[in-house]
């Protein structure tokens, strides 16, 4: 059994302007021990996926339909109780801003130590002691001394360790990295993903690392989910998304990252801009921004087809070239997760 199973997450916000379908109809399997990505352009839905998950969602969002089963329990509706257990507890997130992260009226030793105290039966000298244990674990010079600090007295590298530090603390089955080196410089970045990748190895646990950074997806993870306008449009290992990629918009991105063989050439960005979630178009998402869209693309979606190996993409161009090559029948998938 997957340790987090996602069957068709639907999250929207409801606003003055009408209801923000923010995720429509997401799914997926974690594994423990795996690492799986979520890459896509600001406004994809992979944050909201990430908040639905550990309901977190602003007070006009919404789990308006499917189902978020962790280690088999069911944890849409389960209320508050159950998710205090298991937020830091059993599911982790790091936030995308470190410095926001932080409380900056309170030292770093009390807010690690608060959520030591909050999620486990240790007493306030055996949560100092995890609380260094901790900071020493993820490369904080001098903790003993530091847990009298302040943020404001750490570096921005500095203080996502310390919130790495704060997620990992209790030990968790997940950990959720939103964005996780967003403004730290090219070293401290490297860094930060040995860093977690290490942790990852020592601890067993699983990761969803959300980025817009396909060289990071690229170093550590297993699968990938690539998200457009709140769907998934292609799905699979790392190296079938790199290598074989299958949904337009996933080539799209392949072709605009900078490589050795593109210096001194123009990049190839995609054109246009990401669609009004108020008003979605009745055929593929991606269609308006697509070089190679056809008439069906722009009046019906795409439902994600299976295609060599665990690899899955929701694309009409699949069909086509299916066609031509012979292929006489496709079929679509009859339940839209697979195991990751």
């Amino acid at each position: 059994m997957a340790l987090l199973e996602v069957k068709n997450l639907q999250t929207s916000f409801f606003t003055n302007a009408g209801e923000v379908r923010a995720v429509n109809g997401v799914s997926f399997n974690l594994d423990r021990g795996k690492v799986l990505g979520i890459v896509g352009e600001s406004g994809s839905g992979k944050s909201v996926t990430a908040y639905s998950i550990m309901q977190i969602l602003a007070p006009t969002g919404k789990i308006v339909d499917g189902s978020i089963k962790f280690d088999g329990q069911e944890l849409v509706g389960s209320g508050e109780n159950v998710m205090k257990n298991i937020r830091g507890n059993r599911i982790s997130i790091i936030f995308q801003d470190p410095m926001t992260s932080l409380n900056p009226t309170y030292t770093i030793g009390h807010q690690l130590m608060e959520a030591i105290l909050l999620h486990t039966n240790r007493n306030k000298k055996q949560a100092y002691e995890r609380a260094v244990e901790m900071l020493r674990l993820v490369n904080v010079n001098e903790p003993v001394k530091r847990m009298k600090q302040y943020p404001y007295e750490f570096s921005g590298g500095m203080r996502q360790r310390v919130v790495i530090a704060m997620a990992l603390a209790c030990e968790p089955d997940i950990l959720i990295a939103d964005e996780p080196t967003t403004a730290l410089d090219v070293t401290i970045q490297a860094q930060i993903l040995d860093l977690m990748s290490s942790l990852q190895k020592e601890l067993g646990m699983a990761i969803i690392l959300i980025t817009h950074d396909l060289g990071v997806v690229a170093q550590m993870c297993d699968e990938v989910i690539v998200m457009y306008a709140g769907s998934i449009c292609e799905q699979g290992t790392t190296d079938e998304i790199f290598y074989r990629p299958a949904h337009e918009y996933t080539k799209g991105l392949m072709r605009s990252i900078p490589t050795a063989n593109t210096a001194g050439k123009k990049l190839h960005p995609i054109t246009g801009t990401p669609i009004d979630l108020l008003n979605m178009p009745k055929g593929c998402p991606f269609a308006p921004r697509c070089e190679r869209a056809m008439k069906i693309c722009l009046n019906q979606r795409a439902e994600r087809y299976d295609l060599e190996g665990p690899h899955q993409a929701a694309c009409w161009m699949n069909l086509k070239n299916a066609v031509e090559s012979g292929v006489t029948r496709i079929e679509p998938l009859k339940d839209n997760t697979k195991e990751v």
